[in-house]
Order: structure tokens, then sequence, then C-alpha cells
């Protein structure tokens, strides 16, 4: 079977992945499961959140990305992220300023979140053309006190923060800045650049479990709104039922998502967030985070049958809800 780019289809996750995992540990009370994108460990009266992912598919922000990317990971457990580490790896050839650049980045988005880099790995690789950042980071939190993708109920309010294809469109302005320039002015390309300034979702997220009435969050990385919104249902066992027109895309994600003919809902969103609420507390969300001046939009709910998944569209018209196979921005950087 030859694998799509990105992550891996939850198919191979599940029969491969998770079905290799060591040794058994009392001290592992959440472990590795689909749609849940960190372990909890407990140690003491303490719980140990802790997340990775890497960053593979952007350049000139790479090192702010890592950090923000895997701090948003542990704010959706409705935790503030603490520690973090890196495996830096550069292709062979690579200058000491790549060093810095990434650094320097890094320190900048740690700094601003209140976390620590306390560890990590730099090296050049043979064969690679790119670099990567692999982040880990680390939260902690009274044992127990905290929310997973997996606590979604039937019933729950989906809230979406913020708007679609968030990362994606900085992504593209950035690395594809020379053709669309071509077709977008100067203000739009550079707007659309800065939506990296978007990327953190520790505020959104703490607003809302500081709120109550969170059963679940969970950020759309790969896969986008649309992707994001099948791994909660998947962890949770649910069904959903979204609203199209509910979900804001901005302006500059239209652009590009037209450019390169993909569809924003499952172009890469890191800085939107889902929430899924109790339908009584969903209001006070969405006013609090619109209090921040964080957007907040109910887009859904989720069904309590775990099949039925529905986008409704125009005129009260439904289609299944599209599950990416691959996200979008792979599809626009191979054209």
């Amino acid at each position: 079977m030859k694998l799509p780019p990105g992550k891996i289809p939850i198919d191979v996750l599940k029969e491969v992945v998770f079905k290799n995992l060591g040794a058994e540990r009392e001290e592992v009370v959440v472990g590795p499961s689909a749609g849940i994108d960190g372990a909890v460990i407990n140690v003491g009266d303490k719980s140990v959140v802790i997340s990775m992912d890497p960053i593979t598919g952007a350049i000139e922000r790479i090192g702010w990305l890592a950090v923000n990317v895997n701090a948003n990971d542990i704010a959706t457990f409705g935790v503030e992220p603490s520690f973090f580490f890196s495996c830096i790896l550069l292709p062979e050839g690579a200058h000491k300023d790549l060093v810095d650049m990434i650094s320097t980045q890094m320190h900048d988005a740690a700094r601003n979140l209140g976390v620590a880099i306390v560890g990590g790995h730099c090296e050049t690789t043979p064969g690679l053309a790119k670099p990567i950042v692999v982040g880990c980071i680390m939260g902690l939190t009274e044992k127990g006190r905290y929310v997973t993708a997996a606590g979604a109920k039937a019933g729950d309010k989906i809230i979406l923060t913020k708007t679609a294809g968030i990362e994606g469109t900085a992504i593209l302005a950035t690395d594809r800045e020379r053709e669309i320039a071509k077709r977008f002015s100067r203000v739009a390309v550079e707007n659309a650049k800065d939506f990296y300034c978007r990327i953190s979702v520790v505020k959104d997220a703490m607003t809302a479990w500081r709120t109550g009435g969170v059963h679940a969050m969970h950020d759309p990385t790969e896969g986008g709104v649309a992707g994001g919104i099948h791994e909660i249902a998947d962890a949770s066992r649910l069904g959903v039922r979204i609203f199209r027109e509910n979900i804001p895309v901005a302006p500059e994600t239209s652009r590009i998502c037209r450019h390169f003919k993909i569809d924003p809902l499952q172009l890469i969103s890191s800085g939107a967030l889902l929430i899924s609420a109790d339908p009584k507390k969903a209001k006070d969300i969405t006013e609090n985070l619109e209090g921040e001046n964080i957007q907040a939009s109910i887009i859904g709910e989720f069904l309590g049958k775990s099949n039925e998944r529905v986008l409704v569209i125009k005129d009260g018209r439904t289609k299944t809800l599209p599950r990416p196979v691959s996200d979008h921005l792979w599809t626009a950087l191979a054209r």
C-alpha cells in the first residue's frame, strides 16, 4: 500500500501503529488513539500531558510553527504548555544562519507562551531536501483535570474559533509568494503571510476551558476543519451535522484556495480550534471568546449515530462531510 503525503491514514494507524506500543505501564492513562493528539501520564498528584508534531510543509517560519503547533495540542486538553523539546534536522550543507533562524524563532514563540525550551537535538541529515523540526511539548495539571478529543457528547454544539485554513494560507502565501503575487495585490499577499500570527490557539482553548461546559477540544491541523471534525467524531464515536455556511473562511484563504483549486475545509488549519460544548454553555463560550477578540462560530452539532456525518450546504441540501485522504496543502504544493 502506497501511503499519501502527510498523516498516515487512520486504518494504517489502527492496523499497525497502535498494535506496537511496547510495554504497558500503569502511569499511562491516555495513550495513542485516533483523534487524540497527546498522551497523559500520571505522576504523583499531577497529570503530565505530552504531545509531538513535526513541521514539514513550511520553511520560512518553521521554528515559530514548531513551538506553536505543539503548544496548541497541549492547550486542547485544557492545560497550559510548559516545556518544549526540539529535534532539528537540516539538509547537508546547511549554513549556521539557518540554525540561528530556527532557534531564534523557537525562542521568541516559546517566550511569548511562557514555555521553557529544555532540550533536543540538531543535525544535518543526508538525503534531506528541506529542514524538518520535530517538537515535543509537555504541560502539567492537577491529576485528572483535563479533557480529550474523545469526550464529545451527542447533542453538543460544535464551536470553531477564527477561520478555516489559517496555516495553509500562511504557508502558501509565503512559499508560493512569487506565483500568487502575479494574481494578487501586494497588500493581499502580505495579509495572507501574516496569518502566521494567528497560529496559536492557547488563548482560545484556555478561555473556553475556564468558561466551563467544554467536553472536548481539538485543533484541526492536517486535513483541515473537515479532518478535525472527523477526528473528534472518531474518538468520541459520534456523528456530526455541520452547516457549511456557518464556517468562516477569510477572503485571503478563499482566493488562495480558488487559485490552487483546493477546498478550504481540507486545508491545514492550525490557528483554529474546534470545541465540543454543552448546548447550555455554548453561547457563554462564544461570548467569552469574542470578549477576548477571538472570532467564534457555532458550526454544527454532534449526533448519536457514528455513521451519520452530514454537511448541510445551500438550500438545506446535504452531502457526506468529506474525509480528507491527504491535506490539500500537499495538493497545492505539488502543482
